[in-house]
């Protein structure tokens, strides 16, 4: 009798085994409803704001509109006639060319500035604070100031020192204007782009330069075979973000040279504007649509890179 009770439940333990209860599947978490209602304004000022305005101006690109009354559709005529538009096609060779230009000063001066600032030396705070002052002043008051300064008082400087190249201001030679506006948009733009190496340094272990100090690397060797290749993701993103950024440029143009002499240092942001007040209106969305896309690109081609192949 024994034996046969220790049988059965000896039959039993698999089958109890076998009919354990699944856990239920697990729900997703449903968002509260407190905040959509707070998202529902910022979605709302956006569309406002941004989306419908960029859909309208598409949507006008492929008329003969002047920005208001009676317009008539006129297909891809804009279009065509931009391609082939000298002052278009200058405006965007001439913002190419500067954002190009820039990105390589400020990158090489961010660069500098950084590893400055996180070796040995004293007062790095305070030097950190006075480098980045720029980044948070006003485009237009900075270029108002140095457009004072390349008409004044670097001439005056030049005229005393018998500098003859610098006695007449750049601002208006038509060869040279382009310099000052590299020189104010970088001035302004070091401090985020050093903020961004200064993070990227601070990443790299010590303890791979002592190693490279003491198998007698210099300092331009560390540089070239542990900083850089260490450092590449964020290098990267200083590139594309800035040169993103640099071909809108536009307040300190306006300030620095307002597109002069003639039309030498207009962008395609100032030629863009330009349309709303000479009748170009249509015209001018679609010279804004091909901006646009061409910035969006530079935007996904960011995304890509800085998410697969940056080291960060």
């Amino acid at each position: 009798m024994t034996t046969a009770t220790t049988s059965s439940r000896t039959a039993d333990a698999p089958t109890g085994a076998t009919t354990r209860s699944q856990p239920a599947p697990r729900r997703k978490p449903r968002a509260d409803r407190v905040y959509l209602w707070f998202l529902l304004p910022t979605l709302v000022l956006f569309t406002l704001s941004i989306t419908m305005p960029a859909v309208m101006g598409i949507f006008y690109s492929f008329t003969d509109s002047v920005g208001f009354g009676e317009f008539n559709f006129v297909g891809l005529n804009n279009y065509l006639v931009m391609f082939s538009d000298p002052a278009i096609l200058s405006s965007y060779g001439f913002t190419i060319g500067v954002a190009l230009c820039t990105v390589i000063l400020v990158n090489v001066v961010a660069l500098t500035l950084a590893i400055g600032l996180t070796s040995k030396i004293r007062a790095k705070t305070a030097l950190r604070t006075i480098f980045v002052m720029p980044m948070v002043v006003s485009g237009i008051i900075i270029a108002f100031v140095f457009q004072f300064i390349f008409a004044n008082t670097v001439p005056a400087a030049a005229q005393a020192l018998q500098l003859g190249v610098l006695e007449e201001s750049i601002l208006a030679d038509p060869d040279l204007a382009w310099i000052s506006i590299v020189l104010v948009t970088a001035w302004q733009a070091v401090p985020q782009a050093m903020l961004i190496y200064i993070a990227g340094l601070m990443t790299v272990p010590r303890d791979v330069y002592e190693a490279s100090a003491i198998d007698g690397a210099s300092a331009w060797k560390q540089l070239r075979s542990i900083t850089l290749p260490l450092i590449s993701g964020f290098v990267l993103i200083n590139v594309i973000i800035g040169f993103k950024d640099f071909l809108g440029t536009y307040e300190i143009i306006v300030g620095l040279t307002d597109g002069g002499p003639g039309t030498s240092t207009r962008s395609v942001a100032m030629t863009i504007f330009s349309g709303f007040d000479n009748g170009d209106y249509a015209y001018q969305m679609a010279n804004s649509t091909i901006f646009f896309l061409i910035t969006l690109a530079i935007a996904l081609i960011q995304l890509r890179l800085t998410r697969g192949n940056a080291r960060i």
